[in-house]
């Protein structure tokens, strides 16, 4: 129980920390440090869950992370289906708190929705958008699967490895489709924002479940063909 509760917090944490700096400051193409500061965010978000809650549920906070890991044989079935509840709920969570800061605080929503997760940069082309997910997850992934490998050894690099992979992931992202390589992220923005009555990102949703998934699904197939000694 206990890894599940780890990873609710780490999603609750990730959620908050990147959506909500992504409402704050906005992700116009304009400002560049708008995408910046959401891609560090959720970044920095990574290597803060790793290095405290890795080492009890291995930091997954991401349904598309731990479907990669179970391909790889490195959770049980049962511990997958845990994860992906936990982490939804804890991404649900985390946005629940944004509502009540932003709403309560009077604070400008600069996204306009949460921060969830959009096709604007692809003008609404939903096979640009599930392309730019698949592709991104896979990227993310791969290098998950590689750096917490048991072959090699970098235990202790392994959240910085992550975290920057994020971070480099989101700042092409961001500007297409708001980078989730994450169901859970997209999932609470996109349920949240009917407490404001935008109603836009359920609308996409599924390009930002089956995308990640996908891409993980890739990745764990493609790392597993590298590592194999055949």
């Amino acid at each position: 129980m206990k890894k599940y509760i780890a990873e609710f917090i780490g999603t609750m944490v990730l959620v908050t920390m990147g959506c909500g700096t992504a409402m704050l400051v906005g992700c116009d193409a304009a400002s560049g440090s708008g995408y910046l500061l959401t891609a560090l965010a959720f970044g920095l978000s990574i290597v803060a869950m790793a290095y405290s809650i890795g080492n009890i549920s291995g930091c997954h906070i991401n349904p598309a992370v731990s479907l990669g890991v179970y391909i790889r044989g490195g959770i049980s079935g049962r511990d997958f289906l845990g994860y992906v509840i936990a982490q939804i709920l804890g991404a649900f969570v985390g946005s629940l708190l944004l509502f009540g800061i932003f709403s309560l605080g009077g604070v400008i929503d600069q996204t306009g929705g949460m921060g969830a997760n959009g096709l604007a940069g692809v003008n609404g082309s939903m096979i640009a958008g599930l392309l730019v997910e698949i592709v991104l997850t896979f990227i993310f992934v791969l290098t998950i699967l590689g750096v917490t490998s048991p072959k090699f050894r970098h235990g202790s690099f392994a959240g910085l490895v992550i975290g920057l992979t994020l971070t480099f992931v989101h700042i092409l992202g961001i500007g297409l489709t708001g980078t989730s390589v994450n169901p859970a992220r997209s999932i609470g923005p996109a349920i949240t924002a009917l407490f404001s009555g935008n109603m836009a990102p359920l609308i996409s949703l599924w390009v930002f479940i089956v995308g990640p998934l996908v891409g993980a699904f890739l990745a764990a197939i493609v790392y597993g063909l590298l590592e194999s000694e055949e």
